[in-house]
């Protein structure tokens, strides 16, 4: 039994009820008058058709779901003309997740959520155009894969796991503060929670809990590109002069400080002393030279730099993997204590099937049934949508949450009343707010999407269906895959790509900028092109970072699946606000790349045959990527 129905009960049988004080035709038709604990005020119940209200009711009159103060209404059955015993079966089927729903019952009770979220008569008075389709069906085909035996969603689960990242990263913060004189590099632990997840086992979805080894190296490289001080380009002369002199002094002082070898403090000395001769001998100097004379500085003094440094930040390292896993401990016993206030029980992993079958790709189902949710209140204002639970108030642009309606009906399989939509809502904006960080712009590049235009050119010349790297927020197709298969399943989501095996079909890839990552899809993908002799294609959009290369794009230009490739050059082609689902991204919806993006396409033989990449059908592309 759920809490909010619990409550009901509780208050019902704790007080006796004033029927005799009702209208005898009230009476007949089921209501009675009962007190509530929780408000403190008398309420109306119908125990007929479980309607709740604080005013009188008036015999005849259609129910309104906004005036249900219990969320306790399963009126919408008896206004749309169906009998008890049907109403009771659906309902016992929604106590099971992933049972099976009747669908002519679940659309009718949908109706109930169009009249609850506004419906399409007002969506259609909003002034966009939509920037998703989700019309375009599926072509993925996958092998049978069991229910994940992950914890259901729950607001106050999400708020205490949010709790315990932002603690883990002001900690962070403070011991690269404390420890080696530097602020902790901008995104530097959003990129390490990315290439953690490529090699953890752990249990929770966000932090990393069981990984091997436990020093990322990195955490550690970004950590020590910013000793003995952050290098910033400068845009003046006089900038660059103070950066050269910041520099120096701070490598003197780190070696005299740390233990280090003699020859690397004498190292470290000389070239900084001809540093200084060097800035005080000389006058009116250029800009480059400047950059030049500090780019030989710091290539003469990092390998003595790194020996100095190297244990202290990785402790530094180590502390925060330790911290993680503390942190997954304590999310585990929350968990656990909300499913046993809800006689939940975890139970065991459902085995996979011996020998699974192909089918079409459809949402991450999980194994442990939903407790019920608590009530989040909805208010709309200026087409931002505030979401309001436990004191906390999380927004998103109207357009996005009527999107995530429509997206959420679609694949959500345990919900056909809606009844649990704004509080996932809830908890998917602040599973996402924990996971981008609290500085300015922390966490945007993560979430950069391809724009409309280009994802439309995709599913019309290569029939693309289907996006390997998205979120609830920024999907184009009602079916993706994303980081988060707990939160983002409800809303069509197939877990992370990772662990995804498709056998035929048409996908776009655009990876988080996660080297790791990136080279782990690369990998995955050749391995999943080798293994099915079904048409298989990948169009995989990365950064074509070239000084040096990173791994991935060495390996995409010479995987043996390689097709075709082209290159979208910076300022030509625009990607979509990683933070578009927010209201302070209303003004800038599309961000210039400011870098250049490899397309390749990685297409086994049948693949290439069905989705030919003609220079015809590329030069469409690119078109569409400057629109």
């Amino acid at each position: 039994m759920s809490k909010e129905s619990t409550r009901g009960s509780e208050a019902r049988s704790s007080a006796v009820s004033s029927a005799s004080s009702l209208p005898p035709e009230l009476v007949q038709a089921g209501w009675g008058q009962f007190w509530s604990k929780r408000e403190g005020r008398y309420y109306y119940f119908n125990k007929l058709t479980n309607e709740s209200r604080w005013e009188l009711p008036v015999i005849g009159m259609t129910h309104d779901p906004l005036t249900d103060p219990l969320r306790i209404n399963t009126a919408a059955c008896a206004s749309e003309g169906l009998n008890d015993q049907a109403s009771a079966s659906l309902d016992s089927s929604l106590g099971q997740s992933g049972g099976d729903i009747n669908p002519v019952m679940a659309a009718l009770k949908r109706r109930a959520c169009t009249q609850l979220f506004g419906g399409s008569s007002k969506r259609a008075h909003l002034g966009y155009k939509p920037f998703w389709n989700f019309e375009v069906p599926s072509n993925a085909v996958v092998r049978e894969r069991a229910p994940l035996h992950l914890s259901p969603p729950h607001p106050d689960i999400e708020a205490f796991r949010y709790d315990q990242v932002m603690k883990l990263r002001q900690s962070y913060q403070e011991l690269c503060l404390h420890q080696e004189g530097i602020d902790a590099p901008i995104d530097s632990l959003n990129r390490w929670l990315l290439e953690r997840k490529v090699i953890d086992r752990g249990q929770d979805p966000v932090l990393p809990s069981d990984c091997t080894p436990e020093v990322s190296k990195s955490l550690v490289h970004e950590i020590m590109n910013d000793i003995p001080i952050k290098l910033i380009r400068p845009k003046l002369s006089e900038d660059a002069r103070k950066l050269l002199f910041k520099y120096a002094e701070g490598a003197k002082r780190l070696v005299e400080t740390k233990k280090v070898s003699l020859e690397s403090v004498k190292i470290v000395k000389q070239n900084v002393e001809e540093t200084f001769r060097w800035l005080r001998s000389r006058h009116n100097v250029s800009f480059e030279d400047y950059l030049e004379r500090l780019t030989q500085l710091k290539r003469r003094c990092e390998p003595s730099i790194y020996e100095a440094a190297e244990a202290s930040v990785e402790s530094v390292v180590r502390r925060i993997y330790c911290l993680s896993v503390e942190s997954c401990q304590k999310i585990g016993h929350k968990t656990s204590e909300v499913l046993r206030a809800h006689n939940i029980q975890e139970g065991s992993p459902v085995p996979e099937p011996l020998e699974p079958r192909l089918t079409q790709c459809s949402p991450v189902q999980l194994s442990i049934p939903s407790p019920r949710m608590p009530y989040v209140e909805r208010v709309i204002e200026e087409e931002v949508v505030s979401l309001q639970y436990g004191g906390e108030t999380l927004t998103i642009n109207q357009e996005h949450f009527w999107k995530l309606e429509e997206i959420y009906g679609l694949n959500c399989q345990d919900d056909p009343r809606f009844d649990h939509f704004l509080a996932r809502v809830w908890c998917l904006l602040k599973r996402y707010q924990a996971y981008f960080g609290s500085r300015p712009n922390e966490g945007k590049g993560n979430q950069g999407a391809l724009s409309p235009a280009l994802m439309e050119t995709l599913h019309r010349v290569f029939n693309v269906s289907f996006e390997c790297f998205a979120s609830p927020f920024n999907c184009f197709f009602k079916q993706f895959c994303s980081a988060f298969p707990d939160t983002d399943g409800y809303f069509g989501s197939r877990g992370p790509f990772l662990r995804f095996c498709p056998t035929s079909g048409s996908f776009e890839a655009n990876p988080p900028f996660s080297e790791e990552l990136m080279e782990a899809t690369v990998d995955h993908m050749e391995s999943l092109l080798g293994e099915t002799a079904e048409p298989l294609s990948f169009i995989v959009f990365i950064p074509d970072w070239r000084d040096p290369p990173t791994e991935a794009l060495i390996r995409l230009e010479s995987s043996r699946f390689k097709r075709k490739q082209f290159m979208c050059p910076p300022f030509e082609h625009e990607y979509r606000n990683g933070f578009q689902h927010l209201p302070s991204a209303r003004k800038e919806m599309n961000c210039k790349a400011v870098f250049g993006t490899l397309v390749v396409f990685l297409q086994n033989e049948a693949g290439y045959a069905k989705w030919t990449p003609t220079a015809e059908k590329i030069k469409e592309l690119v078109l569409a990527s400057k629109t």
